[in-house]
Order: C-alpha cells, then structure tokens, then sequence
C-alpha cells in the first residue's frame, strides 16, 4: 500500500495546481480582449476600447498576483525538480500573456483610424487574414496549456512562421500603395500587423516553454528564442 503524501507537501501540489489554474483563467481575460481587438477591426466600435482598457489593469494586476504566489510558493519548501519547473514555467508564461494583452489594446486603440483602414481594401484584407491566424495560434497556445498537451506545444514550438507570409505581402503592398493618406494608412496597418506578428510569436514560446514544463528536457528551451525571418 502506497503511503499517504504528507499533509504539507499535498498542499504545496494543490497550490501548484490552483496556479495553474489561473494561469489558465488569466489567459481567458486575454482571449476576451484579443475578441474585442477582432470585433473592433470588423466594426470600428469604439465603445470596446474602454471595456479593453479597463480588462488590460485586471490582466496586469493577474500577473503581478501570480507573479507575488510564485515567489511565496519558493519560500514554502525545497521545490523537487518537477515542482521548480511548475513555478518557473507560470512566471514564464504569465509574462507572455500580459505581453499579448498589451498587444491586443494597441490595435484596438485603433478604432478610430479603422474607417479609414479600410479603404486601403486588399491590404486590409491581407491583414484581417493575419489577425485571424494570429489569435488562432494564441488559443490553441491555451488550449495546450488548459489541457497539458504536449503534441499541441510542439505544435506551437516548432511551426512553420505562416504569418511571415502574410507580413510580407503587407509590406510589399504598402510600398505600392499610394494616395492623400498613404502615410497615415500605411503606419496604422503596421501597427496592427506587427501586433499580430508578435501575439503569434507570444504563442510559440507558450509551447516551446509547455513542452519544456512536460518533458523537462532543457533543449526544449532554444524554441523560447524566436526564430529568425526567412
């Protein structure tokens, strides 16, 4: 018969498990304003900025949280290995979902500049594309993550950078495009689009440190650094 753990190392790996958990509940705040970030460049809704604003301080006031329980957790006990993996991990990616947040407001902040945006027409379109596939690799980033799945943060570590695709066209076609507002157009779309860019980058390295929390396996961590532009 196996021995029961002792009443305070069980504790320890509930509160382990509880941050993980919010971990994964702050992740879900992000969602919320990379939604709102999507419906603003759809709509050009100005009434989301506020709400995203105001969801952008319970972000950061999550992370300085997490941030404050992780050192706490260190000051418990003698973390095993597995343990000290957890803690590292949770300040790791906290630190990145506060950075896609970030990301997130900066294009909503947008609003009032969309209707012109769009005038720009297949630039816009090419942009929308790369704001889509964007926050589609965040929330299987999060996904992985609620579900502790290896093969997805793999995935997500050692992907093909699709996005650059997308980047590219943007850049091309905006050095073609010209007109009374090109300059205004052409920095507001590269504001947007280098935010996508990097959520999609913020993404990955949530795998890349995933797959490291899993395996324990410290070459893992190379994915952490983004990977060069072809």
């Amino acid at each position: 018969m196996v021995a029961a753990s002792p009443p305070t190392r069980q504790s320890f790996r509930d509160e382990l498990e509880q941050l993980r958990l919010q971990v994964e509940l702050m992740g879900l705040r992000v969602d919320e304003n990379l939604t709102r970030m999507v419906t603003v460049l759809r709509t050009a809704d100005p009434s989301l900025v506020d709400p995203a604003l105001r969801a952008d301080d319970e972000i950061d006031a999550m992370n300085v949280s997490l941030t404050e329980r992780c050192y706490q957790l260190l000051t418990l006990e003698s973390p095993v290995a597995s343990d000290l993996r957890t803690i590292v991990s949770v300040l790791r990616i906290t630190g990145e979902l506060e950075r896609v947040g970030d990301l997130s407001l900066r294009v909503t902040k947008l609003a009032p500049e969309i209707p012109l945006l769009r005038t720009a027409g297949p630039i816009w379109d090419t942009l929308l594309r790369l704001v889509t596939e964007a926050v589609e690799q965040y929330r299987t980033a999060l996904r992985a993550w609620s579900t502790q799945d290896l093969d997805l943060a793999t995935a997500l570590a050692t992907r093909q950078r699709t996005l650059d695709h997308h980047h590219e066209r943007l850049l091309h076609d905006l050095q073609q495009y010209s007109g009374p507002a090109a300059a205004s157009i052409a920095i507001g779309i590269m504001v947007a689009g280098r935010a996508a860019d990097r959520i999609a980058d913020h993404a990955a390295i949530i795998g890349a440190r995933l797959r490291y929390l899993i395996t324990g396996e410290p070459a893992h961590l190379a994915a952490e650094v983004r990977p060069p532009s072809p």
